[in-house]
């Protein structure tokens, strides 16, 4: 390696020395995203938002696929909507940014900017529902939402940030029920598919639910520093939200009904997740689905290597488009490939394909995989299928390799003195019975800073006592710090 391909390794600080750091530093030197000079805001440069463009592709024709459409709603929220609904704003009151006056003039209400559209919505709901025959709402929205966070890191916690929102109503409660599943489901198979993170499905306690909830599930990841991250929720509403803000409808049975709510969402913190599940010390691990390039072409500038190797790399780039995969050909004379080979292992491309004078004599190419970082001389001839094949075996190694640390990294334990022990790091998951007491998951939080993070659908019977009070089990539940 060169010295300047070690200067760029260089600026990442290792991830065993400071986990944190690391993240910032792979961030920055990446480009993926700036800070602004909004406190706690963030700019997310054009490599950054390529990764979230691919995963809102992939995310909405999902959701689309599930009988849902796209709407938009208006990002600020009148004061006197907002507060119909007490549970939900206690619950954001603390993070909520206000809008006082309109140019010089003093508004007469202010005015929220969204942290969230329950209100907003709700409002106009109650407008377009009239019968059951307008049953089931099934509206999305991608938009952008603010809560006035105290501490903030890129991606995972900022004041703004993207999302989708999704917002339904139904008929009956089984059918929204129904619904708040069918989407954990969708988010689930979204998350292991494209962004090759395994993650634990289940339903937050009481004390995590969503503010206004009757429930609330989500999708939870394992960080390679052994934190959790929430990676999605889907929340049933029951009928809070319609009661609150009048949304009825003529039953069948001609009677006045109260619609079943409900909502769900992911945002661009899962950047954040795909960074810290995958990357390592030299940067960036990009799934191939979510890789704004899925092949560099690095040419090898020895004698006229214009005039001989640059036509056989860019006949290799255009087979391998035909086929959508997406190159990027580095020809640029300012760098050594040696700088180049850093630069783009650092931004996670996921193979990079090698090309000289040699290489054109002995009619091969040299691949080279990100994720392991196996060199394989490749013939030219049926590269593009090879290398377009190969994509599809990163992609499972991945989400193999993150399983396999996950369940490395869970700990399942009866024996209060191990719990706590093992909880003085980070871990990953501690799994023990819990009684269902928020009192006991209170005391917990305050003994080791871990949270539950979901209670398993359809989970066995406890395995035991409570961890913390010593009462029956009713659950085995998944303890672990997070972000």
């Amino acid at each position: 390696m060169s010295d300047k391909a070690a200067a760029v390794v260089k600026e990442i600080t290792p991830r065993s020395e400071d986990f944190s750091r690391w993240y910032t530093d792979v961030i920055r030197r990446a480009e993926l995203a700036d800070y602004s000079p909004v406190k706690g805001c963030m700019v997310i440069r054009p490599y950054g938002y390529a990764i979230w463009e691919l995963m809102q592709q992939s995310l909405d024709r999902r959701i689309k696929e599930t009988g849902h459409v796209n709407a938009y709603f208006p990002m600020f929220i009148p004061e006197s909507l907002l507060k119909k609904e007490a549970a939900h704003v206690e619950g954001f009151a603390p993070q909520v940014a206000w809008v006082t006056h309109g140019g010089d003039e003093k508004l007469e209400e202010r005015l929220v900017v969204r942290p969230t559209s329950e209100a907003i919505i709700g409002t106009m709901y109650s407008k377009w529902i009239q019968s059951w025959r307008d049953l089931p709402v099934l509206i999305n929205q991608w938009a952008n939402v603010v809560r006035w966070e105290k501490v903030t890191r890129l991606f995972l916690r900022t004041t703004e940030f993207l999302w989708q929102e999704g917002h339904t109503v139904h008929e009956t409660e089984e059918e929204a029920q129904e619904e708040t599943l069918k989407m954990l489901r969708v988010y689930k198979d979204f998350a292991e598919t494209e962004l090759a993170m395994p993650v634990l499905e289940g339903e937050k306690t009481e004390s995590e639910k969503f503010a206004g909830a009757a429930k609330t599930y989500s999708i939870e990841a394992l960080m390679g520093d052994g934190r959790a991250l929430q990676a999605g929720t889907s929340h049933n509403l029951g009928q809070n939200f319609a009661k609150v803000f009048d949304i009825t409808f003529q039953g069948r049975d001609k009677t006045v009904q109260y619609g079943w709510q409900t909502s769900w969402g992911v945002t661009t913190r899962l950047i954040g997740g795909v960074i810290m599940t995958h990357g390592d010390d030299s940067g960036l691990i990009l799934p191939p689905r979510i890789a704004p390039y899925q092949v560099v072409i690095v040419p090898i500038p020895r004698g006229d290597w214009r005039e001989t190797v640059l036509p056989h790399a860019e006949r290799i780039k255009a087979e391998l488009e035909q086929l959508g995969v997406r190159v990027m050909l580095d020809d640029r004379d300012e760098h050594s490939p040696g700088w180049k080979y850093a630069e783009w292992e650092m931004r996670g491309v996921p193979l990079r394909l090698e090309i000289g004078p040699r290489d054109i004599q002995s009619e091969q190419v040299m691949l080279v995989r990100r994720d392991t970082r196996e060199k394989s001389p490749t013939p030219m001839e049926g590269l593009a299928a090879h290398v377009d094949a190969l994509m599809t075996t990163i992609q499972q190694a991945l989400l193999d390799r993150a399983t396999a640390f996950r369940d490395e990294h869970t700990l399942r334990t009866t024996d209060r003195a191990e719990f706590d022990a093992s909880l003085e790091g980070r871990p990953g998951y501690v799994v023990a019975p819990w009684c269902g007491s928020a009192d006991c998951e209170a005391q917990i939080k305050t003994a080791t800073q871990a949270t539950i993070r979901n209670i398993p659908l359809d989970p066995p019977p406890a395995s035991g006592s409570c961890i913390q009070c010593g009462e029956p089990g009713t659950v085995d539940a998944y303890f672990a710090k997070s972000y």
